[in-house]
């Protein structure tokens, strides 16, 4: 293990913990999938009314960490935080203070294009659960993690899954426990486009697996990890109070999306982008243009989803009642957002993504922010 240092603006101060919370077979059969809502193209201001009842952010964000090098994910381990950069292979804890350790290098990392350390995830027992580019391919690694805050340390990698598709771009990545127990993966096609209806097939897939890699009997097709097929480059998982699942999707030319997530349901990739002029796919609930959005991770907060957006260098807020609108804040202010989670201390960070070979970095890039939320 070594250590590294990161420079920091403003120290933050850390609550309680929050804990977030083998090929497949081909099914006998596909479930008749749930058409959502067709959703609207357009997004309202930020000055337009809050839904009551919803989250919103109020006042300027400040850094938490800067000089991080093209951060991609941010989970809690008993309060701490814990940060994956996509190109050095490094996972990072952050301080009070904002100074950045480098805690372990994820073994055998091959950075190229989108590939490399990508999500990350928690489970009730402490253990870190990583989603990351090897040079045979994605896999979903866990470790045991040692020590106290300060000076925490990985243990040796379990393998969970590996052997999924992986190219230079459409890695997916995003990982997280929902409110069943069970750990999802959001996978993309890795540019292998038939992939995605492809039921053998783990690309463009999202996956819902038990905490060792089972698969849970309750899952929509007989012995297989596959939970909904018929995506392009799922990067966003988020669940609403009541259980409703929601994932933002990385659309080609024409539309990115926001979906609902059934179990067993196809959302048309690549036969189509967007709403479908068919109903053998589910409709995303809202879409927009990639120039607008290329939205990326995504975390619910009290009856709100919060989006982070690459290209359109924005955060977008989302009603859960009514998932058809939106709202946007800090156009352009920070640059490329890649994702989003809620502190312990009930605060909203954001973590920028100038550095990723793709943004104008700013003399502090990358940053972690942080800011207020008002409740409506």
């Amino acid at each position: 293990m070594k250590a590294t240092r990161t420079p920091a603006l403003l120290a933050v101060t850390l609550g309680a913990g929050l804990l977030l919370s083998s090929c497949t077979t081909t099914p006998a059969a596909t479930p008749t999938p749930v058409t959502s809502p067709s959703p609207s193209s357009s997004s309202a201001e930020a000055s337009a009314s809050a839904t009551p009842g919803n989250a919103i952010p109020a006042g300027t964000p400040q850094a938490v960490a800067t000089g991080l090098e093209a951060p991609w994910s941010v989970v809690f381990r008993n309060g701490t935080p814990l940060v994956s950069e996509r190109d050095s292979g490094r996972i990072l804890e952050l301080s009070p203070d904002g100074s950045a350790r480098t805690i372990g290098d994820i073994p055998g990392v091959a950075a190229v294009g989108e590939g490399g350390l990508l999500g990350l995830a928690v489970d009730s027992q402490g253990r870190l659960y990583v989603y990351s580019t090897g040079t045979d391919g994605n896999r979903l690694q866990r470790f045991d993690v040692t020590g106290e805050p300060g000076a925490l340390a990985l243990g040796q990698a379990e393998t969970i899954l590996d052997g999924i598709g992986s190219a230079s771009y459409h890695d997916g990545g995003r990982i997280a426990f929902g409110p069943d127990g069970m750990l999802f993966v959001a996978i993309g096609d890795a540019g292998r486009r038939d992939s995605s209806q492809d039921l053998d097939s783990l690309n463009g897939k999202i996956l819902r697996m038990t905490p060792d890699g089972g698969v849970p009997a309750d899952n929509p097709f007989p012995d297989s990890l596959v939970y909904s097929y018929g995506h392009r480059n799922p990067q966003g998982l988020a669940w609403a109070e009541d259980g409703t699942m929601f994932a933002t999707e990385f659309g080609q030319n024409t539309w990115d999306e926001l979906n609902i997530i059934t179990a067993g349901a196809n959302y048309g990739w690549p036969t189509v982008e967007g709403i479908a002029t068919t109903g053998d796919f589910t409709d995303p609930v809202q879409q927009w243009e990639p120039t607008e959005a290329s939205p990326s991770g995504m975390v619910h907060i009290d009856g709100t989803l919060f989006i982070a957006n690459l290209r359109g260098q924005v955060l977008r807020a989302v009603p859960v009642a009514d998932p058809s609108t939106s709202s946007t804040y800090y156009d352009g202010e920070f640059g490329r957002i890649r994702d989003v989670m809620e502190a312990p201390d009930g605060r909203l960070w954001l973590v920028t993504n100038n550095t990723d070979g793709r943004g104008t970095p700013g003399p502090d890039d990358d940053r972690i922010l942080s800011v207020e939320l008002t409740r409506q």
